[in-house]
């Protein structure tokens, strides 16, 4: 391993991408567009942009060496800015970049007592933890799964995740597409489920047969009783995971629903820590957590993935609005897991915002390639720099 070099810079970068159709589908009903650009859904009254917006984070060591981090910047991405300028990048600076889960730790430490466990603030720590990680591993000339002590795989089955077309035939069909491409895994919305979410899932059993993997996020919607009627009305058509039952602070609903229900049960995507995993898996038995590396960083998504896996959970991670990068960090450090059964695919980012990024990381026929090279594998495009809107 090369010498430690002390970090020299560390610069937030927002960047906005433009898309055609909303995340998740069309706007439906009673979802209106405000000044401000955002919208909400009003399947799970959640707020969503009309473009896709990261923060980017870039490390610069004295030596030279680049380390590229990101998190997520949908909604209110200052704040996320704020936290950086204001609170971590003047103790990280000068520090030595070559132990990541230290200085997690240290920045944790400084807010925990200040609502600093979640939130904005886990997402600033994310970006900046994601970043020396690569910063790192590409000092040393090694990629990311091997700093982590080596991948078990260069590639991974990849779920497709949304549908997002305004009717159920519509979807049914979009799905048929990807099934007969190779992806074995889907996962529909139930925000969008106009028609009815049970509806929708026997409809894709319906279409595609006993072999595919059908999934349903249910995005945090449901009371533990309804969450309950809604599994028995799905039993029948054998989903792989029913997912995100209850409201993220609803831990007894949840444990309810991965305890009685019957079906596998996943969660995990707003985790930030291993003690947010820790509080819900001491009640459920879920079937699969799903870390989220834009809100956990590389060293929380490790730590998270290894309590999984004592409390007997599969891990199958989450991903959606990105450039690139937090999803490359996360397929590497899920390459070096005992197992990894699926990585979600958001199809409606990833392929559109490969453009922005040079990478080998790709995802077809069913499977995800890793990025290779040092680092996680992604480095930004000079095409990406003109979707700036602060930094």
């Amino acid at each position: 391993m090369p010498q430690p070099s002390s970090i020299r810079t560390v610069e937030p970068i927002v960047v906005a991408l433009p898309r055609d159709t909303p995340y998740l589908g069309p706007l439906g009903p009673g979802e209106e567009v405000n000044e401000r650009g955002y919208f909400v859904r009003r399947g799970n009254r959640t707020i969503y942009p009309t473009v896709d917006r990261s923060v980017l984070v870039k490390v610069t060591t004295a030596d030279g060496a680049v380390g590229w981090g990101e998190t997520y910047g949908i909604i209110a991405p200052d704040a996320v800015v704020a936290l950086l300028r204001d609170v971590m990048i003047p103790i990280v600076l000068r520090r030595a970049a070559d132990d990541p889960a230290s200085i997690y730790n240290e920045l944790y430490d400084l807010m925990r007592v200040r609502g600093g466990s979640g939130g904005f603030y886990g997402d600033a720590l994310a970006a900046i933890d994601i970043a020396l990680w690569d910063v790192k591993a590409r000092r040393a000339g090694v990629s990311l799964a091997q700093a982590l002590g080596g991948a078990r795989v260069d590639r991974i089955p990849a779920y497709v995740s949304g549908l997002p077309m305004a009717t159920l035939p519509e979807r049914v069909q979009l799905a048929q597409q990807w099934h007969a491409r190779g992806f074995r895994g889907i996962k529909y919305a139930a925000v969008v489920s106009r028609e009815g979410v049970a509806a929708e899932m026997h409809a894709l059993r319906a279409a595609l047969g006993p072999h595919a993997d059908l999934m349903v996020d249910l995005h945090w919607q449901y009371p533990a009783d309804a969450a309950l009627a809604l599994a028995r009305a799905l039993a029948a058509a054998a989903p792989y995971f029913i997912e995100a039952p209850c409201a993220p602070e609803d831990v007894q609903g949840l444990a309810r629903v991965a305890n009685e229900s019957g079906l596998r049960v996943a969660g995990g995507e707003e985790w930030r820590n291993e003690y947010e995993a820790a509080m819900r898996l001491d009640h459920a038995r879920l079937a699969f957590v799903q870390p989220e590396m834009a809100h956990t960083g590389v060293s929380q998504f490790c730590a998270i993935a290894k309590l999984a896996h004592a409390r007997g959970a599969g891990v199958i991670p989450h991903a959606t609005i990105g450039v690139g990068i937090f999803l490359a960090a996360s397929l590497a450090a899920a390459s070096t897991l005992p197992a990894c059964p699926y990585h979600e695919y958001q199809h409606s980012v990833f392929d559109r915002n490969l453009q922005f990024v040079d990478t080998t990381m790709r995802c077809a026929d069913g499977y995800y390639d890793v990025a290779a090279g040092p680092g996680h594998g992604v480095t930004p495009r000079a095409s990406l720099w003109q979707h700036i809107v602060s930094g």
